[in-house]
């Protein structure tokens, strides 16, 4: 069976990374604009990248949860494309093969000057220099607000192509990632949310599991490996 799963924050918060939209979120100390924008790393990188060292720390710090390695156990058995607006890597610790991660990885540099990537080091400064062109111009390899996600292709074909369409802990409200629950609808797909609470868009889905990540997506898979 072809499965599409997407993936976002409240996947992740059970295993103790703090979501972005959560009243006492990681982000609240600091204005998106300052931290999460190509201009705001022009203004003041070493801000941002203070800001991501510590969200690098953190997320190395996490464990994966009995949500990360139920999707892995799902891979086993069905043909899984793993879709993450996470930028923490508990998927793949938690056993997943293949990820596909749209908002990009702590894991990676990024040169600002010509495009180059490498892995991240634990602790990246402003004044890093890009192994390949030589310029201090090192950021995380993150898609900030207003960059076009990674991958769009490769989603689309896989969402199109899927006979379920799974979204986990994500409110589904910020495009791309918010229509393609109704493309995958359009095209026939079973589509089903997993979230702790009913999100704005449940009505784009045609099964809700509420509840703790942890519980309703081994519960959900269990459903799917029998």
């Amino acid at each position: 069976m072809r499965i599409a799963v997407l993936t976002g924050a409240g996947i992740s918060a059970e295993s103790g990374i703090k979501t972005f939209r959560a009243t006492d979120g990681l982000w609240e100390n600091h204005r998106i604009e300052d931290v999460a924008t190509p201009a705001g790393f022009r203004r003041n990188p070493v801000l941002v990248h203070r800001f991501y060292n510590m969200r690098r720390a953190d997320a190395a710090r996490a464990q994966p949860n009995a949500a990360h390695r139920a999707l892995a156990q799902l891979a086993r058995h069905h043909q899984v494309t793993l879709i993450t607006q996470n930028v923490d890597d508990l998927h793949e610790r938690g056993g997943s093969p293949e990820v596909i991660h749209m908002h990009g990885s702590l894991l990676g540099a990024l040169c600002a000057a010509c495009g180059h990537r490498w892995p991240a080091t634990l602790v990246m400064r402003s004044i890093d220099l890009c192994p390949s062109c030589g310029k201090p111009a090192t950021r995380p390899d993150i898609v900030w607000f207003g960059e076009i996600p990674y991958h769009m292709e490769r989603i689309w074909e896989a969402v199109e192509n899927a006979e379920i369409f799974a979204a986990i802990g994500t409110s589904g409200q910020v495009y791309p990632a918010a229509g393609l629950a109704q493309h995958a609808r359009r095209k026939g797909a079973e589509t089903v949310e997993l979230n702790l609470a009913a999100s704005a868009v449940s009505s784009d889905f045609t099964d809700h599991r509420t509840g703790p990540t942890t519980e309703v997506v081994p519960a959900w898979v269990a459903e799917l490996c029998r």
